[in-house]
């Protein structure tokens, strides 16, 4: 059921923050940006790594420091998601709106709530898959997300009023996508920002409030990149 809450979705953002299974405490207007785009190859690389090997890459309250609490994976009730006054987004199906739109099958997630001057999260997904993959099936959500600046999207009676905007990647990896997404539901008016990053054979997602977000990224990069 679509609710609004005061913490940040996880990957699923990309979708499930149409399901608002939650969202980010965050309520800064969105500001211009250079392109997030980057131009990076998409060249062969090694076998992907195993869901295992990606869970042994993700980020712990470790590397985030004090303040930090993992939080469970919250169970997905969207299967009556619809997306409205978007065509990309509706072409991509019921996938696109439920969080399986990625069908990378090496996968790994993890979210984190943070109790600082309010609660808000910051949530990691890491993927394997072929370089091409990577990039084509990324690429796909992003650029359909980013096609439609204000769309709507609906579960049940509820209405979420949603917009996107790209911004600034940092130079990171292979390829970079970032975004902010803007909803308002329930009279209250939120933002969350995603970057994904590829390099080589790995894509790490990284979404949630934006201060979080910029805060966390670089060391998700690394983190993801090699094992400890």
């Amino acid at each position: 059921m679509l609710r609004s809450t005061t913490t940040t979705p996880g990957f699923g953002a990309l979708f499930t923050v149409m399901a608002l299974t939650g969202c980010a405490s965050h309520t800064e207007p969105a500001r211009s940006s250079a392109p997030a785009h980057g131009g990076g190859s998409v060249a062969s690389a090694a076998a992907p790594l195993s869901s295992a090997q990606l869970n042994q890459r993700l980020l712990d309250e470790s590397d985030l420091g004090e303040g930090y609490t993992r939080k469970p994976e919250a169970p997905r009730h969207n299967d009556d998601v619809t997306v409205l006054d978007c065509p990309a987004l509706e072409k991509l199906g019921s996938g696109a709106a439920t969080g399986s739109g990625l069908a990378f099958t090496r996968k790994a997630k993890a979210s984190f709530a943070y109790t600082g001057s309010s609660t808000s999260e910051v949530s990691e997904e890491l993927y394997s898959d072929s370089p091409a993959k990577l990039s084509t099936g990324i690429s796909k959500v992003f650029d359909a997300m980013l096609s439609c600046p204000a769309y709507q999207v609906t579960s049940g009676s509820s209405v979420v009023d949603m917009s996107t905007e790209k911004t600034a990647a940092p130079d990171l990896g292979d390829e970079q996508w970032s975004q902010l997404l803007t909803y308002s539901a329930g009279g209250q008016r939120n933002v969350v920002k995603q970057t994904a990053i590829r390099t080589g054979n790995i894509l790490v997602i990284v979404s949630g409030s934006p201060g979080l977000v910029d805060a966390h990224l670089a060391k998700a990069f690394d983190k993801g990149q090699h094992t400890r």
